[in-house]
């Protein structure tokens, strides 16, 4: 049973394709066109079951209807690639042979024929030695016959062969040959590999003899006057000839015709000719003229020369930037500057901007409104995920399947030479052993060198420098340097509450009327309403889950207006939110409770846009060991340390105990510890909680603070001011204690802020423990503090009456 379940395998029920004149190889891949009924049906058939065919060629030609008797029983079975319509009749076909078969019977013969194949095995090709010879000699021979045959792909076709296997080596080389069908057969009925690299050394050598004897009677060096379809067993009437003839003659005139008509450099367009010329002397029907075509598709479909007509009316361009989106001064400001320089100068190098900032800002968007305020087309590129340097630069069209790269692509969409092309999310690129797309792009984002960018493919120079590009990153970490530096960088931090609300009513909740076909008379929001909306329901630097909170009372309301009418109107007040959104997702954290020891709150920035941390700190009885806990990044802990070492420095000018390090464990801890936290900005408060602690003093709740601290007590700058900023006012902190080489970042602050916000710039940490704890200290000339506060934990309680005589509250 066993032996007959594997014989049944060998065996496959595979719908039949008899070619004309055509022979195929396993491993190679090879188009032909089809236009009989019951062809057409064998490739439905096999299309809709595995995609594969059995490939025999017809022992004559001429039959339009061939019998059983009239076909090869020996052929290959190959797999569908790709099926594109020709004409109404006519499919081209695209297959991969992959092994030798025999046609055990003819299980079906209408409406397509359906044969039982078996499978040939591959026999072992014996002594390696003289196979090794006899395959370079092969690999000679068949240099030569490409050579003297003027060979399109000469160079991509030798260096191939000497990669594979001997087998597929044979098979590759026999259906490159302009060789009679009958001879062609032979060679794929010839099962042993050594026997078949034998055969092809005997049929190449007699190829290169009548090439060679042609040439001595036409007198000429070159053998452009070989038919494409040589062979004196073929059977080919002069009247197909002659159409063949003049369809290829039709073709040739009409690429000729779009080649002028692109109106391409002279680089392109010699290499364009060049092409045409190679394709006229190829045979229609190979693969080698597919890929040909396709080249010269693409090459004479790029926009060379076509422009479009740019808008250069500044206040309508304004005016079309505000209404689109709210805000973004910097970005529009740049947007009418360069529309200012057109006026005065002619072609001015294109524009690179790079707009970084959290999700839901509006990044992305801005791109469609920069082109419809430039009249310019708009098309996007994401770069998430991409990790193929080809991706940007097209792959050689040595490789099956090669097409430009995106860039290329993009701009043949676009249509014109100068539109607005977006990259998207280009700090989610990564590296692998493809090559580094973040270094393919360093070209065309370069203005010295986009000028003369070089697609693979195209393998030509097509001209950059007019597109206006727009790079879009929530984080500038994971960008190479050398790519920002090619880039104007303009930042878009965060939304405050009031430009939230704004965005709401006069972008969000209009489209999400017309998108649910509602009228401004159906449903009415107040004020009031969004801001608890914002504040209780949405925690995001963007607008997008505002926008999707909008989306999802506007979906509510089309059903009560769909079963109470259309006249239908619904008032939210503040009160019903919770009707329609359920409970609030966020809360108020607990900064507004009492002061604590040892717990003091910290601005950070993360690529979200601004948060604020609760920095706690707790002695246990131990030996002096030093802790954290909250998913510390390796820099933050760098900072930890740094502040512990300053206050230990300190412990004298404290009035702290001496012994204190070696008779408790210091433990830090960042609640929410499932989210990392990296960066330096934390020193500040680190060592504020820490002094706090061993003090007894406790730090105000009303104060945030971020700096970086070093050992000598010094405060250097950080960044992310105003999203830092931004976040503390969302969350009702009333002061701020910045460094004070930050003072110059208030500009970018919106007014209201400074106004609801009382910012202590510092740059030194007995500043900062000023400001930041319940009770002030005070040095003496000696710096020592007058206070004589105790660390250890039974004596907290003792002088405390004398300790609260000498604050000054």
């Amino acid at each position: 049973m066993m032996q007959k379940d594997q014989k049944n395998k060998k065996l496959k029920k595979i719908p039949l394709i008899p070619l004309r004149d055509l022979v195929v190889f396993p491993s190679t891949l090879v188009p032909f066109i089809i236009g009989r009924n019951s062809s057409i049906e064998a490739l439905e058939k096999a299309s809709s079951d595995e995609k594969m065919l059995f490939l025999s060629t017809q022992l004559d030609a001429s039959l339009n209807n061939p019998q059983p008797k009239d076909v090869y029983t020996f052929g290959v079975i190959a797999k569908i690639i790709r099926v594109v319509r020709i004409d109404e009749k006519n499919l081209k076909v695209i297959v991969e042979g992959k092994k030798r078969a025999r046609i055990i019977e003819y299980t079906q013969s209408y409406p397509y024929y359906e044969v039982l194949a078996k499978e040939i095995k591959q026999t072992k090709a014996g002594d390696d030695k003289s196979m090794n010879e006899s395959l370079k000699r092969v690999l000679s021979l068949f240099e030569d016959y490409l050579k003297l045959t003027k060979h399109s792909n000469f160079e991509s076709i030798i260096p191939a062969l000497r990669e594979n296997t001997p087998e597929r080596i044979s098979d590759i080389i026999s259906s490159h040959l302009h060789i009679n069908v009958d001879e062609k057969q032979n060679l794929l009925e010839t099962i042993n590999p050594l026997e078949r690299i034998r055969r092809l050394n005997f049929v190449i050598e007699s190829e290169i003899l009548k090439i060679h004897s042609k040439m001595r009677k036409d007198g000429k060096s070159s053998p452009k006057k070989k038919k494409p379809f040589p062979g004196s067993g073929q059977k080919i009437f002069t009247t197909s000839m002659n159409k063949k003839k003049d369809r290829k003659a039709n073709e040739i005139e009409e690429l000729k015709k779009k080649i002028q008509k692109a109106k391409m450099p002279k680089a392109a367009e010699q290499k364009a000719m060049e092409e045409i010329e190679r394709l006229e002397v190829m045979p229609p029907m190979s693969a080698e003229a597919t890929v040909s075509r396709n080249y010269l598709e693409w090459i004479t479909s790029l926009p060379w020369n076509k422009k479009s007509r740019e808008k250069r009316d500044i206040k309508k361009a304004e005016k079309i930037l505000d209404e689109d989106h709210y805000g973004l001064e910097k970005v529009k400001e740049r947007i009418l500057e360069y529309l200012s320089l057109r006026q005065l100068v002619k072609n001015p190098k294109g524009v690179i901007l790079g707009l970084v900032g959290p999700p839901g800002v509006g990044k992305s968007s801005l791109g469609q409104s920069i082109a419809r305020a430039t009249g310019r087309k708009f098309v996007r590129l994401s770069l998430g995920g991409v990790r193929d340097e080809a991706e940007i630069r097209g792959h050689r069209r040595t490789y099956i399947g090669a097409y430009p790269g995106r860039m290329i692509q993009m701009i043949k969409k676009a249509g014109t030479k100068n539109p607005v092309f977006l990259l998207d999310e280009v700090d989610k690129m990564s590296v692998d052993f493809r090559g580094d797309p973040s270094s393919a792009l360093m070209e065309v984002l370069d203005p010295e060198q986009n000028s003369t960018f070089l697609d693979h493919y195209i393998d030509t120079e097509f001209d950059l420098s007019q597109v206006m590009f727009i790079v879009t990153a929530n984080v500038l970490k994971t960008i190479p340097a050398p790519l920002i530096d090619r880039m104007e960088m303009i930042r878009i931090p965060g939304y405050t509450e009031e430009e939230k609300l704004q965005i709401g009513k006069k972008f969000l909740l209009p489209k999400q009327l017309k998108s649910h076909g509602l009228k401004k008379s159906n449903i009415k929001i107040s004020d009031k309403t969004l801001k608890k909306l914002i504040g209780d329901y949405t925690r995001e630097a963007g607008v997008r889950n505002l926008e999707r909170e909008l989306t999802s009372i506007c979906r509510k309301v089309v059903k009560k207006v769909v079963t109470k009418g259309k006249g239908y109107q619904e008032y939210i007040p503040p009160k019903k939110l919770e009707k329609y959104l359920g409970i609030p997702r966020y809360r108020r954290s607990g900064i507004d409770k009492k002061d604590e020891i040892g717990v003091a709150i910290g601005m950070a920035w993360t690529e979200f846009g601004g948060e604020l941390l609760t920095f706690e700190v707790t002695k246990v009885h131990g030996k002096g060991n030093f802790t954290y806990t909250g998913q510390l990044g390796e820099i933050m802990q760098e900072s930890a340390q740094a502040a512990f070492s300053y206050v230990k420095g300190k412990i004298y000018e404290l009035n702290i105990a001496k012994n204190l390090h070696k008779k408790f464990d210091i433990h830090i801890h960042v609640p929410e510890a499932s989210t990392p936290k990296e960066g330096p900005s934390a020193g500040i408060t680190l060592a504020t909680s820490i002094i706090s602690l061993l003090t007894n003093i406790p730090v105000t709740k009303k104060v945030a603070m971020s700096g970086e601290l070093t050992l000598k007590g010094k405060v250097l700058p950080v960044g992310g001011i105003k999203e830092k900023l931004l976040a503390a006012h969302r969350e009702g902190i009333k002061e701020a204690v910045l460094p004070l080489d930050n003072m110059c970042d208030l500009k970018d602050i919106p007014k209201k802020i400074k106004q609801a916000m009382k910012i202590h710039f510092v740059e030194t940490m007995d500043e900062v423990l000023k400001i930041a704890l319940t009770k002030e200290f005070s040095f003496d000339k000696e710096g020592k503090n007058k206070l004589p506060i105790k660390a250890d934990i039974n004596e907290e309680n003792k002088n405390k009456e004398s300790q609260d005589s000498s604050v000054t509250h």
